[in-house]
């Protein structure tokens, strides 16, 4: 029974406090003494009964947690059941129940989601918990009522469980590539970092040669679908950044033209790429014909920039929760700033994410590098007329600062013919692997051109075709008396036949 202090106007007064609440008065009526006697009456019955639970820390994925249920009554004992609510409280799901009158307990979930443990009475432990495991929890404890002791009185406490997951995978990727190499215009760039697995969404942001980079923030725009954008219609959607060349620039700029005003041009770009319809006209004729370009069996070549760009350039970053069935958050980061090939060919971009819980950020890292000169394999080594020929891409020159034959972001591959159109008609073909079915013997010494290129750069590598004859092929050639008669053969014959037939008709 616990006792009360002096009630103010409106306040509830219960047995145990009527007592002195009337001697504080001085009042002592029938109906007072009434009152007292009908509320210990009451109190007797019914007991009194309280639950608590303490309130729990968040977890991480895989640990163990302990529900503890805490009450006091004065009553006897009836069940304690835990619920888990889902549907924002509109369903409670029974997990576990001790039964007092029979002392057992046990579990409602399914034999393969069995896990909740009897620690105590009013204990439950959780090992191994989820994600799915994240939400509210309630624990009702029943017990009898004395007046009836068919009745059961019940009182209820609640409490959050806060799951966390860290990421269990990040990744950093270019986006629009592969993208070919631009030679005359400056073009923006994206990295884009992804962390999945996180509860909550992690925190990610980017380091360049281990400094964390200094960016503008901006709202990443939804993904609009442009009929026949590509690639261009994407980088559309980025913020704007200045590509205006000054004064300085400018003139650093026309120093890389040629005595006549164009662009010097080198041996690895077609004359359609980069030019204008009216310079190309102009051009056209005093450009060096492919059938006539003189090639050693292999060359390598690379090309830069013809544009001048700003050694500080301005990093833009945006972030998009996306979230997942299992309650987890993907995390998208991109940083997008104007590419300058000469500074940023073998500098190291980091991906670093930081989640509550982990111990130390995780990290991947990328190095942005140029082509540089692709290998190629052919085979049959050694080909003779009729067979498939193929010629792939196995890999690339090793660079400073590219681990083996790595090369970020993805190259584009593009094939030509020097001199002539591909086997099938087309004047290029898009693919790291170049397929030529059933050469014929004019393919014999023709000479094809590999061009790598990326944001970063371009190189072209070159390798020469070799025909042998095929004797299975020159066999067939040479026995033409195999088959049918010939008419050359039977020709003389009737001529001799028909001779005869007019001297005969002659002499009669």
């Amino acid at each position: 029974m616990v006792g009360i202090t002096q009630p103010t106007n409106g306040e509830h007064v219960n047995a145990d406090g009527v007592w002195d609440l009337l001697q504080n008065k001085g009042k002592m009526t029938v109906f007072s003494l009434c009152l007292l006697l009908f509320a210990d009456l009451l109190d007797l019955a019914v007991g009194y009964l309280t639950v608590t639970i303490e309130p729990l820390p968040p977890v991480v994925v895989g640990e163990t947690v302990t529900l503890k249920c805490n009450f006091k009554t004065d009553g006897r004992l009836r069940e304690i059941v835990w619920y888990r609510v889902t549907d924002g409280g509109t369903i409670k799901q029974k997990i576990f129940t001790y039964d007092a009158m029979f002392n057992t307990n046990y579990s409602h979930m399914e034999d393969y989601r069995k896990r909740e443990d009897l620690v105590y009475q009013s204990t439950v432990r959780l090992p191994e918990v989820r994600i799915s495991d994240n939400g509210p929890y309630e624990c009702h404890v029943g017990i009898y009522d004395r007046a009836t002791r068919e009745k059961v009185v019940l009182a209820s406490g609640n409490v959050f469980l806060t799951v966390m997951s860290p990421p269990n995978n990040i990744s950093v990727s270019a986006e629009n590539c592969p993208a070919p190499f631009s030679r005359y215009q400056a073009q923006n760039f994206t990295l884009l970092c992804t962390a999945k697995g996180g509860k909550p969404a992690p925190s990610v942001y980017f380091k360049r040669d281990g400094e964390l980079i200094e960016v503008i923030s901006y709202i990443h725009p939804s993904a609009v679908a442009e009929d026949g954008g590509g690639s261009a219609g994407v980088r559309g959607a980025r913020p704007l950044i200045s590509r205006d060349l000054d004064d300085t620039k400018l003139q650093r700029s026309l120093s890389l033209l040629d005595p006549e005003g164009r662009p010097a041009r080198l041996f690895t770009e077609s004359p359609e790429r980069g030019r204008n319809p009216g310079q190309h006209t102009q051009s056209q004729q005093q450009q060096p014909s492919p059938a006539t370009e003189v090639i050693p069996e292999t060359v390598v070549s690379r090309e830069f920039p013809r544009w001048v760009q700003s050694t500080d350039p301005l990093y833009y970053f945006s972030h998009t929760h996306i979230p997942q069935s299992d309650g987890s958050v993907l995390v998208q980061a991109r940083l997008t700033w104007t590419l300058n090939p000469q500074l940023d060919n073998d500098a190291m971009f980091s991906c670093e994410v930081k989640h509550p819980a982990l111990s130390m950020p995780m990290q991947t890292e990328v190095t942005l590098a140029a082509p540089k000169g692709p290998k190629l394999l052919m085979t049959p080594t050694r080909a003779k007329v009729g067979d498939t020929v193929r010629i792939t891409v196995q890999g690339f020159q090793v660079g400073a600062g590219v681990p083996g034959n790595e090369v970020f972001p993805e190259p584009l591959f593009t094939w030509t013919r020097v001199g002539g159109r591909l086997l099938d008609g087309s004047a290029e073909w898009d693919g790291k692997e170049l397929i030529l079915e059933r050469v014929p013997a004019e393919l014999n010494g023709s000479m094809y051109r590999c061009t790598a290129q990326n944001p970063l750069g371009s190189t072209d590598t070159h390798t020469r075709l070799i025909v042998f004859e095929n004797p299975a092929m020159m066999k067939n050639t040479q026995n033409p008396n195999n088959g049918t008669p010939r008419v050359d053969v039977l020709g003389p014959i009737w001529m001799v036949l028909a001779l005869v037939l007019t001297v005969t008709v002659e002499l009669t």
